[in-house]
């Protein structure tokens, strides 16, 4: 979600807790490997140069960007989600920084505009700020879970966020980073999501309704739709797959190569035990 944060206490939010950047480990740690397998698809399908690499760039990011909690523990499982969420996006541009992030604060379950949770109002998952909240990004840690255990919905709150931020970073959120693309392609991009929203609004569409708020929503819904479901966006949405792929610089059809291991399979994380004895979702 794009939104701006009305009003910020900082013990609230737990700033200068214990739960910092600086208490990240350096050396690559053998769990970390197997959390990543078991959680994430796109670092599954990774070959194994490809998986080393994906473990430097977490460590580098999470060696520049804080993930903090006033109200519980932060644990490296956390750190490494926020982390695959902001690698993802931007996995096909190796040298990316996001030198617009500085703090991802998690909270312990969705919240309104003013951070508040357990409020009827209490709807929003993820959020990025400006004002006093610019450089910050805020999460639900259990939409954040969700958004990676459920890899069929299209929907992956971290995910959302982080494009946000790459829209962000030539200093608009306008649904297309300039970034990414030259502006020459701004003007083909925008007719196609006009189309899009359009189709949304009649009810002749399979992307989420969220997407038709506005641009910037809507990139951020159909970028979540690319990489969670890659070979259904291409079969329904050709141009908008080709646009995205256009962006992004990614093969993602790669994913759909990821098979759900069989119940009495042994668990791809690597512990020993059966797939529905160790790592099955719940669900």
């Amino acid at each position: 979600m794009l939104g701006w944060v009305k009003r910020v206490v900082s013990a609230f939010f737990g700033l200068g807790a214990k739960n910092t950047v600086n208490e990240v480990s350096t050396v690559w740690l053998p769990e970390w490997t197997a959390f990543l397998l078991a959680k994430v698809a796109f670092y599954r399908v990774l070959t194994e140069d490809d998986k080393n690499l994906f473990n430097q760039r977490v460590l580098l990011f999470l060696s520049t960007t804080r993930v903090e909690s006033g109200q519980f523990e932060v644990s490296d499982n956390d750190r490494l989600l926020v982390a695959a969420s902001a690698i993802i996006p931007v996995w096909g541009f190796k040298k990316w920084h996001y030198f617009n992030l500085e703090t991802v604060y998690l909270l312990p379950a969705a919240f309104n505009e003013d951070i508040e949770f357990g409020q009827p109002s209490s709807r929003i998952t993820g959020m990025v700020g400006s004002g006093k909240m610019a450089n910050k990004l805020v999460l639900s840690r259990p939409a954040l879970y969700q958004g990676f255990e459920n890899t069929k919905d299209k929907h992956n709150v971290g995910i959302h966020e982080f494009v946000h931020l790459i829209d962000m970073m030539d200093g608009e959120c306008d649904g297309y980073p300039e970034r990414l693309k030259e502006h020459a392609f701004s003007i083909p991009w925008f007719e196609l999501v006009a189309a899009k929203i359009k189709a949304i609004h009649a009810r002749k569409s399979n992307i989420r309704d969220y997407g038709a708020t506005n641009r910037a929503e809507f990139f951020a819904v159909a970028s979540e739709y690319f990489f969670e479901r890659p070979k259904m966006l291409k079969n329904k949405h050709p141009h908008l797959f080709d646009a995205l792929s256009e962006f992004y610089q990614q093969d993602v059809l790669r994913i759909e190569q990821d098979v759900q291991p069989k119940r009495n399979a042994a668990c791809i994380c690597g512990s020993g035990k059966k797939y529905k004895r160790c790592c099955l979702p719940a669900s």
